[in-house]
């Protein structure tokens, strides 16, 4: 990967190329392989000895992937300056992993050994990968590499390892496509020719692997309602009572299909009712009148408002009985659901304070238990509100602590007709083949999905539209090995990163120190009579 280096001019165009065609990885145009190619180029592009400028490639990448990807967030602000501040600054991270690269290569015993590079370069980006998800902030792990490959062989790598691992094998295949255009490009056929065998191997060899999608503890018969938001721009009480009353029509509407009591729960989206039915009597008789004419409890969102702070929670209504049982959200999204240093910022922005009442974070396990009488005992299901669905530890904790089925509450309605739905949608996917449940993910607006344990969607819904949907679900309970290891992929993958950057830092001391004591005992010129 390291022949005679391009231009500076050549290294900022290939790396801004490499992220618009890793963008079109990602849905809605889901072209999977091309991430392969972004990542290719972008290593390309970093093949000048130079950390500074290996920091500015790697962040002319990454704004060209996020700039693209994260566009939605401009439809949710209205004015670009969020849009582009969270792009810049998630770029910013592929920029760190450009210098980290540079560093670590110019350790001894990984200068002139490409394949071994191919591995070293895959642990650094999976390492600057779960920095960005956690920090700052609680993170942002948006664009995961991993989540590019729902619809390729490599999704069925995910209950092995996870984000990590799939991340690392893109990456992998991208690092051995580079070995193949340079080699190629200079007459090595045979150096070209093996590194694209691995291309081939690595990419569709994942598909022996099998997924299990067969029930395991029974199955649960649920309907799925999207109410929509028709009252855009309406006064903020009268849309929230429009949209409750939008999804317990849905739910009366479920009966078109099934009879009352057929279905063991019906799942309303994140922000359902934003008027909390718990308080408001109003609210909760329409909840209750719902939930008694399908016949069924309901699982919805809505906002619990204390002093000057409110939590985004996701409740479950008995029918006749109310709610006693609900998840708090433990991610709220920064920026968009609290400011955090809000007078700093409201110094470059009033947008800030669009957000009126900052949301605080739940504590606990994203875990409902929902009794099932046709089961005879209560089911666990895991509860990741919207973003959540982007955060490994979240659901893989409440899996572990006995999730059988996965759902994903989510408003899409302050996106408009952007991909973040379907982006949500594809990290849906992937956390169903990750650990072996379905999945199912309901929104306000669009796009809900129906999602098997193998990560194949089984239905969904359009935009902008109401719809419900119908299922029968497989129940299960055991664990994917991505589950038992847990954050051990990812915590390796961040010291073996440290340890190539220490490595190639104090080869790097060492050689110049070298060259220094050398230039020391050169003779000095001789003085004239």
């Amino acid at each position: 990967m390291r022949p005679a280096p391009p231009s500076r001019r050549w290294t900022v165009l290939l790396a801004g190329v490499g992220g618009l065609a890793t963008e079109t990885a990602f849905p809605d145009k889901s072209w999977w392989p091309m991430a392969y190619l972004g990542v290719a180029l972008l290593l390309l592009a970093l093949r000048r000895d130079s950390a500074r400028w290996a920091f500015l490639v790697g962040t002319v990448w990454g704004i060209g992937f996020f700039l693209p990807h994260l566009w939605w967030a401009n439809e949710a602000v209205g004015e670009p300056i969020g849009w582009i501040a969270l792009s810049v600054a998630e770029a910013a991270a592929v920029g760190c992993f450009g210098a980290a690269w540079v560093w670590a290569r110019r350790a001894a015993w990984l200068r002139d050994r490409a394949w071994l590079q191919v591995l070293v370069v895959a642990v650094l980006w999976v390492a600057v990968e779960q920095v960005r998800g956690r920090w700052p902030f609680g993170g942002f792990p948006w664009g995961l590499l991993a989540f590019s490959q729902t619809d390729a062989p490599l999704l069925r790598l995910a209950p092995v390892g996870g984000t990590p691992l799939v991340s690392a094998v893109v990456v992998v295949v991208g690092a051995l496509l580079a070995i193949v255009l340079v080699d190629a490009r200079r007459l090595r056929v045979g150096t070209a020719s093996a590194a694209f065998v691995g291309v081939v191997a690595v990419t569709f060899a994942p598909w022996l692997l099998p997924l299990g999608s067969r029930p395991e503890a029974g199955t649960l018969r649920v309907g799925a309602v999207q109410g929509d938001v028709p009252t855009r721009g309406a006064e903020a009480m009268s849309q929230a009572e429009a949209v409750a009353a939008n999804h317990a029509a849905g739910t009366e509407a479920l009966l078109g299909t099934v009879t009352p009591g057929e279905l063991d729960l019906v799942l309303w989206p994140e922000s359902a009712s934003d008027i909390d039915p718990r308080t408001h009597a109003g609210i909760g008789a329409a909840v209750d009148g719902a939930a008694r004419a399908v016949g069924a409890p309901i699982l919805l969102g809505t906002q619990r408002f204390l002093p000057d702070v409110r939590y985004n929670d996701y409740i479950l209504w008995e029918p006749g009985r109310g709610s006693a049982v609900s998840y708090t959200k433990q991610h709220p999204v920064p920026f968009g659901e609290y400011i955090p240093y809000r007078d700093f910022f409201r110094r470059f922005t009033a947008a800030v304070d669009l957000v009126g009442t900052d949301m605080a974070a739940g504590t606990g396990t994203a875990l409902v238990p929902v009794d099932v009488a046709r089961l005879g005992r209560a089911v666990p299901i895991t509860t990741a509100i919207c973003f959540e669905v982007a955060y490994d530890d979240l659901i893989r904790d409440s899996v572990r602590a006995g999730g059988e089925l996965i759902v994903i509450p989510t408003n899409n309605a302050s996106f408009g007709h952007t991909q973040e739905s379907t982006q949500q949608l594809a990290m849906s996917r992937f956390r169903a083949a990750e650990h072996g449940r379905a999945v199912v993910q309901v929104s306000t607006v669009g796009v809900s999905g129906i999602i098997s344990p193998n990560g194949v969607v089984r239905q969904s819904t359009g935009l902008w539209t109401p719809a419900q949907m119908v299922d029968t679900l497989p129940l299960r309970t055991s664990l994917t090995l991505a589950d038992r290891l847990g954050p051990w992929p990812s915590l390796a993958a961040s010291a073996l990163a440290v340890l190539a950057v220490a490595a190639g830092l104090a080869t790097w001391l060492r050689e110049r120190r070298g060259v220094r004591a050398a230039a020391g005992r050169a003779p000095g010129p001789r003085g004239g009579g």
